[in-house]
């Protein structure tokens, strides 16, 4: 009873410190650190509504991960006054191809019997800046274009920014900012010849007609394998042979919205209804035993811990993370 008695006191103070004008001055701070603006008080009425709510949550949630409760601590972000339905309708965008037969190539046999403990690729040049899709469903294309760099830059030793605007106006199998999927993004490079540097194709965040030009081509690719489902060590045996993969995951959760820094783990986190692309670039094992994937993002720096996230690794495969993993052959 004492740990229950302890979380309701400490939920109850929480909520004390939320008083009306605290919460008017921090509303009106993180308006003007974001730069919102609203349409009539009406409008500012509902988001505010809902900002406070997910204030509420996070408070809530950062008082149980105190008690170690969690393993993971949120914090407010730019998407305070969204909510977790919205996010995933604005800023997600997997979809998977109907009756898509996945070609497995990483044969358990073929799996070396030891990895490293802990894999990096930020740290070893192979993983450009975060990057913000905005209200776009093009997360597809972030996530296909950061495994290309990173295979460009394990061949050529050069870290050159690829892109994502490129894949959303020219994948024809894909929709765009209506969603997309990876290996399409992948094949699409394959018989286009090639992929444009992002400073040849600059990033809209809007649908636009294709204006690849082969001038401004940056990398090529002849292919792409794919991880069989559910096998979290091919993951990290991809991850250590290959390069940064491409990986869905469940995003719906309000927990991975507002997730800030520790090992993130929630049992509610879907592994079947994969609904948004990120790059897994690592791996590793935290100072409490607790081992996870780096994962990058596309909502910018300002979202999780500068734009990355440590997703739990080897627990049921969570948030369905190994269920379309793929990368490309360059």
């Amino acid at each position: 009873m004492l740990p229950l008695v302890c979380v309701l006191l400490l939920a109850t103070s929480a909520l004390g410190r939320f008083d009306e004008s605290s919460l008017d001055a921090q509303w009106e701070e993180w308006k003007s650190t974001h730069r919102r603006e609203y349409n009539g008080l009406g409008e500012e009425g509902i988001r505010r509504a809902i900002w406070e709510k997910n204030m509420r949550m996070i408070e809530a949630h950062n008082e149980e991960a105190a008690l170690g409760i969690h393993s993971f601590e949120m914090g407010m972000n730019h998407l305070g006054d969204m909510t977790s339905e919205e996010v995933v309708e604005k800023m997600t965008g997997l979809q998977i191809p109907m009756n898509q037969e996945r070609s497995f190539t990483l044969a358990m046999d073929d799996m070396p019997s030891k990895i490293p403990k802990s894999v990096d690729y930020r740290k070893k040049g192979m993983v450009t800046s975060v990057k913000n899709q905005g209200s776009c469903g093009s997360c597809w294309a972030f996530s296909s274009a950061g495994a290309l760099e990173g295979q460009l830059a394990k061949q050529t030793g050069q870290l050159v920014d690829l892109s994502p605007q490129n894949l959303v106006d020219c994948v024809t199998e894909n929709d765009g900012c209506g969603g997309g999927y990876m290996t399409n993004a992948f094949q699409y490079v394959n018989e286009n010849g090639g992929i444009d540097s992002e400073a040849a194709y600059p990033y809209v965040g809007q649908d636009q007609s294709c204006r690849y030009n082969a001038s401004g081509m940056a990398a090529q690719c002849k292919g792409y394998k794919e991880i069989p489902v559910g096998n979290e060590r091919a993951l990290a045996v991809a991850l250590y042979k290959v390069g940064p993969v491409s990986v869905g995951i469940d995003a719906q959760q309000s927990s991975f919205q507002f997730y800030k820094h520790g090992v993130y783990y929630d049992p509610n986190c879907n592994k079947d209804d994969v609904n948004h692309a990120v790059l897994a670039v690592g791996y590793g094992v935290n100072t409490k035993g607790k081992k996870y994937w780096i994962v990058k993002n596309s909502w910018g720096e300002e979202w999780g811990n500068k734009g990355y996230i440590l997703m739990a690794r080897n627990r049921g495969n969570l948030c369905g993370i190994t269920n379309l993993a793929s990368y490309p052959i360059l």
